[in-house]
């Protein structure tokens, strides 16, 4: 995977908030291993306040269960980077805005942190809607902190594009 650009990244931000107004849905973002870069993204957007309602940075596990409602046994049982951990990170932000489509990453962005299982650049995105959640592993690789960041941030933009289209 090449490395997006900033003027791709905002590209893809300006099609997700333009089709998400056309349909008049409202979006936000949970958000681990990129800090806060696709809420980021998305507010660089003028009009973006028209349906991003915001984002939680659940970097640390105790943020993912207090704010996101994600159960403390899944992070225990399968890691923060899991499906599940992606799934109810989605979820839980459908509850906590209360908006129409919630998009999720928790990955091992590196240089360290990464396991066999789990090796560096490895990122769940889930996808959540009011009514059903998904989500997809994804590795980026181990090509850099930056990279995995950026390459999240913008097959996290792809997959919500995807989604409220």
């Amino acid at each position: 995977m090449t490395h997006p650009t900033l003027k791709d990244i905002f590209s893809l931000s300006a099609e997700v908030i333009s089709i998400a107004s056309e349909r008049g849905v409202t979006l936000g973002t949970a958000e681990s291993c990129t800090g806060g870069l696709i809420g980021a993204a998305i507010t660089s957007i003028s009009g973006s306040s028209a349906v991003f309602k915001g984002g939680i940075i659940a970097y640390d596990n105790q943020v993912k269960i207090s704010h996101l409602n994600v159960d403390a046994m899944l992070i225990e049982n399968y890691g923060a980077v899991s499906e599940g951990v992606a799934k109810a990170m989605a979820q839980g932000l459908i509850s906590a805005l209360d908006v129409d489509f919630a998009v999720s990453v928790t990955g091992v962005a590196g240089p360290g942190g990464g396991s066999e299982e789990k090796p560096i650049g490895t990122v769940w995105i889930g996808l959540a809607t009011r009514e059903e959640v998904t989500a997809t592993r994804h590795n980026f690789g181990d090509t850099g902190r930056n990279k995995v960041r950026d390459v999240t941030c913008f097959e996290a933009l792809k997959a919500l594009k995807k989604s409220i289209n």
